[in-house]
């Protein structure tokens, strides 16, 4: 016997989405994200991520910001595009473990857009005001939701969350990538890079390292366009024969341009023996 679903009440979906942000923000110590009221409407604090695709100079303080924050935090005063690199590596990050996170957690894939998301340049940090529209699987209470879609199976579902992200890089890259100084290939590399490595930190977060492992390899299992790599994950072994899962970025976020002796572990710069020795994601 089949049970028909009843209509969640008008704003269900984004107290519900708003939830799940505010569980990654609580459970992320990195993701620096608050979230609105969906009752309240979008907060005032700062510009959008829609204001730095169309206007030079929210895009010129956004890189600045970041400069700042390099100079204060490392005493290195950056190149505009390694400042600029390091700003989009923390903006793709973030925003893209918002929706994976949210599909990892609870199979919902949400569709935020640029302008949903707010930039407070000086803290660093970003605002989201969590919409209706998103993605999920029947059966699913949110499901009969008005800006809801249902998709048949899991593999729908992640071919959702691979479109969404891109979808909400694709004008941020556009413009930002000028700043950056790299070509649609890198910067899609960076995309996988974060997309990946948001999954695998909140799974170690959460004590299920091999779990995340293989929920981003079944999202990125090879080169999917407009990604240019999988998540090619690989096991070493340590000299007490334990064995961590690490990957090589297709990307790079120009961290050791700041710390030339402290790359990120998943850098191609990086030795699998500096690997096995840290063991973990940057």
């Amino acid at each position: 016997m089949s049970l028909a679903l009843q209509t969640p009440p008008t704003g269900a979906v984004a107290r519900v989405l708003g939830a799940a942000y505010r569980r990654l923000a609580e459970t992320c110590e990195p993701l620096a994200v608050r979230v609105d009221d969906p009752d309240a409407g979008m907060g005032q604090l700062g510009v959008t991520a829609r204001d730095m695709t169309s206007d030079q100079n929210v895009l010129d303080a956004f890189v600045a910001a970041e400069a700042r924050r390099i100079q204060d935090r490392y005493g290195v005063a950056p190149r505009r595009h390694v400042a600029a690199s390091r700003a989009l590596h923390d903006y793709t990050w973030s925003i893209g473990l918002l929706m994976s996170g949210a599909w990892y957690l609870e199979r919902r894939v949400p569709r935020i857009r640029p302008e949903d998301v707010r930039l407070d340049l000086d803290a660093g940090a970003y605002g989201i005001a969590p919409g209706d529209d998103v993605r999920c699987l029947p059966g699913d209470p949110l499901a009969a939701s008005p800006g809801t879609v249902t998709v048949p199976h899991e593999e729908a579902l992640r071919a959702e969350l691979r479109t969404a992200v891109a979808d909400h890089m694709r004008p941020v890259l556009d413009a930002v990538g000028p700043a950056v100084r790299r070509g649609p290939r890198a910067l899609w590399g960076m995309v996988a890079d974060d997309l990946v490595s948001g999954i695998w930190y909140l799974g170690r977060t959460l004590g299920r390292e091999e779990h995340a492992v293989q929920a981003a390899t079944e999202l990125l299992p090879a080169p999917v366009p407009p990604y240019p790599a999988g998540a090619a994950f690989r096991y070493l072994t340590d000299a007490g024969g334990g064995r961590c899962p690490t990957r090589t970025r297709a990307g790079c976020c120009l961290y050791y341009t700041i710390r030339p002796d402290e790359a990120c572990l998943t850098c191609p710069r990086t030795s699998d023996a500096e690997r096995v020795r840290r063991s973990g994601p940057e």
